[in-house]
This record gives C-alpha cells, structure tokens and sequence, in this order.
C-alpha cells in the first residue's frame, strides 16, 4: 500500500450510512400533485403519482446496474429521469411541468427519500488526513449531488473537504475513471498516488481499477454484497468502517 497524496472517498456507504425512508414517495407525490394542481392540471391523482413516482426509481436503479458494463458510462440527467422514466405516459402539460421542474424535484427527492447518518470514526478520519497533509475529497454517484453537499455542509465535514465530485455535475458516473480522474486534477495529484474507497465492487473497485488509482479500498457496508454480476478486479485492502481505513493510513505514515 502506497502512502498517498490523497484520499478520494465515496459517499454513501463510505462517510455515511443511509436508510431508505418507507414514505419517501408517498410524500413526494404528495409535492408533486399539488406542483400539477397549481399549473391547473387534474388529471392525475396522488396516487398515480406516487406508482409512477416508485416505478421511475426502480427502472432508474435497473439502469444504474446495466452502467457499470460500460467503459465511460454518462449520468442520467435530471431532466430525462423525470420526462423518461417517471413521466412518460402523463399528458404533455404534466410531463412538461415536471421536466422542466427536474432539478429541484431531484434535489427534493434526495432529501426526502434518504436518512443519513455519518458512520463513527468519519470525522477523525478527515481530521487526520488534514494533519498529514493528505487531500480528502468525495467522488460520489448521485442523482442529486446538491443533497450530499447540504448534508456534509449541516455536519461540519466540508471544512475537512479539498474538493467533492459529483455523477450528477460532472455529466459521468463511476465506473467511469474520468470521476477519478477529475478529482485528482482538482486535487493536483497523480491517480497513482491517491487512494479510491468505496463500497460497491462493480462500480468503486472497478473504477478505481480503470483510472489507475495507487489504491483501491473496499469498505464493507449494508450494499457491499448486493453486486450485480461478478467483477473480476479485487481491491488492494477491505476496511470495515472508517476506523480501520484510518488504521491502514497510519501503517503507511510510520
């Protein structure tokens, strides 16, 4: 294990733990229903909403899986996962209501669909890295990045932050290595000499694999075994928190 220039982490599953919300949809639909009722559309009702609303989630994480076969996989816009994959069969005044309204409907689904917790050892962690002179920086998939710069902004955290890409801004998602990539241009450092962790094998070890990063970490989380199909590269270590990421770090500096 080299000892690295920077530390790049993934989000979920990496600084913190998520839970997805029962009535996230319900609650969104709710939203989404009154959005229509106020341009003067009647012709859905909540109900219909929230089957298309969950139906769109499900298509969009049935997407996601079939992304990671591809080399340089783009991200799903903002705009296309509503007019695409919840809207498609609405009457054209709700579709276009929706798309256009695309960005802050995303955003607030991330809000509402999501508990966040920060995993234990989290803070220490970044907090050594900035005494050692390591760059910390997020490189995450997101539909909505925005929700995941507010949450870090809430807990402190983005003070321990040089530099946070996300799927949604950047245009790409892992495992494309132009994630990785871009964030050690951000950071002024080679992938050769930064660390990429993340929790999932055909999204995070297999882009950390293909931009050539010094090395890739695993750590274990409640989706680390929901893997798709088999992923022939290995990480270079598996942690089981932030602790032991720390730990492995601290083998390196002495």
């Amino acid at each position: 294990m080299i000892r690295p220039k920077a530390l790049l982490l993934d989000f979920g599953g990496v600084l913190v733990d998520t839970s997805e919300r029962p009535a996230w949809a319900a609650e969104l639909a709710l939203e989404v229903h009154a959005l229509l009722a106020g341009a003067g559309f009647d012709g859905l009702t909540a109900d219909d909403v929230e089957t298309d609303i969950r139906a769109g989630a499900r298509a969009d994480s049935y997407w996601k899986d079939s992304t990671s076969r591809q080399f340089a996989p783009e991200e799903m816009t903002h705009r296309r996962f509503w007019a695409e994959f919840v809207a498609t069969d609405w009457p054209e005044q709700a579709r276009t209501l929706v798309t256009i309204e695309a960005t802050p409907l995303c955003r607030r689904m991330g809000e509402l669909r999501r508990d966040r917790e920060l995993r234990p050892g989290t803070e220490r962690l970044l907090t050594a890295c900035r005494e050692r002179g390591v760059r910390a920086a997020v490189v995450s998939n997101a539909l909505c990045g925005a929700v995941h710069r507010d949450h870090l902004a809430a807990t402190g955290l983005d003070r321990l932050l040089a530099a946070q890409v996300y799927s949604d801004e950047a245009g790409v998602r892992k495992p494309n290595p132009e994630m990785i990539w871009i964030a050690c241009r951000a950071l002024g450092v080679d992938p050769a000499d930064a660390w990429y962790v993340g929790d999932n094998y055909d999204r995070d070890v297999l882009c950390g694999a293909r931009a050539g990063a010094g090395a890739t970490v695993l750590m274990v989380s409640g989706s680390t075994g929901e893997v798709p199909y088999r992923v022939r590269q290995s990480p270079h270590a598996t942690v089981d928190d932030p602790s032991a990421l720390l730990k492995l770090l601290e083998e390196t500096w002495t």
